[in-house]
């Protein structure tokens, strides 16, 4: 094991991003101190090339490096603390599981929920303006109101939001859900052996949007301001075993 950091890491986020929850949720769970620098869509680019990274968030500023990838930050984390409170299990065929579903997590199940979500809320300027503007430096803030269209535009076009691309989504999600559903099926506690993996963590933090848990660490929407078919939509997925699950842990695990 590496030596804790003696200079706290910079964690270069958007703050409703789930993939940046899922670095946060780390480092906090492992009791790492660390500085969140939050910014709102397009602005982020702004510091996180500054600092070594790409276009996308979260990005995480140590003394070794930069990190610009959540699973590569909890490889970080991994190599930082004790085996008992490790992401990835010791035994190989263990650890093999847990990679396999971080990246099924990862590459499948966060762009859908996000696709799914934004073709409903991107038309409604006050709550993007909280979600998007929670944490960010004041000047950014200042000037959402200027800027709001721009950003909309450019997440429509870069994550190619249609009524099509989001049903499409849906379909996604609700099928990783039921794939989620059959693991647990067993009454298992955790998705891959019997502690809390990075498979747990990512399921976790990147359905968190398509189940709105209230312990998340940034602004989420309420299902009041939400518009009746998404609404339903996240109902029933709560009601799924996954989505249980997926409020258990954040209930019990999040903050704990």
């Amino acid at each position: 094991m590496q030596k804790q950091p003696e200079k706290a890491p910079r964690l270069i986020t958007i703050s409703v991003s789930h993939y940046c929850e899922k670095a946060r949720w780390a480092l906090e769970r492992l009791e790492v101190p660390y500085i969140e620098e939050r910014h709102m869509p397009l602005f982020h680019r702004l510091a996180t090339r500054k600092n070594g990274g790409g276009q996308t968030t979260p990005v995480l500023v140590t003394e070794a490096g930069t990190l610009s990838d959540s699973s590569d930050i909890l490889q970080y984390l991994d190599g930082i603390t004790a085996e008992s409170k490790k992401f990835y299990p010791a035994d190989p065929k263990l650890r093999r599981e847990v990679k396999k579903l971080e990246d099924l997590f990862n590459k499948q199940l966060g762009p859908s929920i996000r696709l799914w979500a934004y073709f409903y809320l991107l038309d409604d300027r006050q709550l993007m303006r909280r979600l998007w503007c929670d944490g960010v430096p004041p000047v950014e803030r200042a000037s959402f109101p200027f800027v709001f269209p721009l950003i909309r535009e450019a997440a429509r076009r870069g994550y190619n939001i249609t009524a099509e691309s989001s049903a499409s989504a849906h379909d996604k999600v609700k099928r990783i859900f039921e794939n989620v559903n059959a693991r647990l099926a067993d009454e298992r506690s955790y998705l891959v052996g019997d502690r809390f993996s990075a498979a747990d963590l990512t399921f976790a933090c990147l359905a968190a949007p398509a189940v709105l848990p209230a312990e998340y660490g940034a602004s989420l929407p309420h299902l009041d301001e939400l518009p009746d078919e998404i609404a339903g939509a996240i109902k029933e997925l709560r009601e799924t075993p996954a989505g249980a699950y997926i409020l258990r842990l954040f209930r019990e695990e999040r903050h704990g």
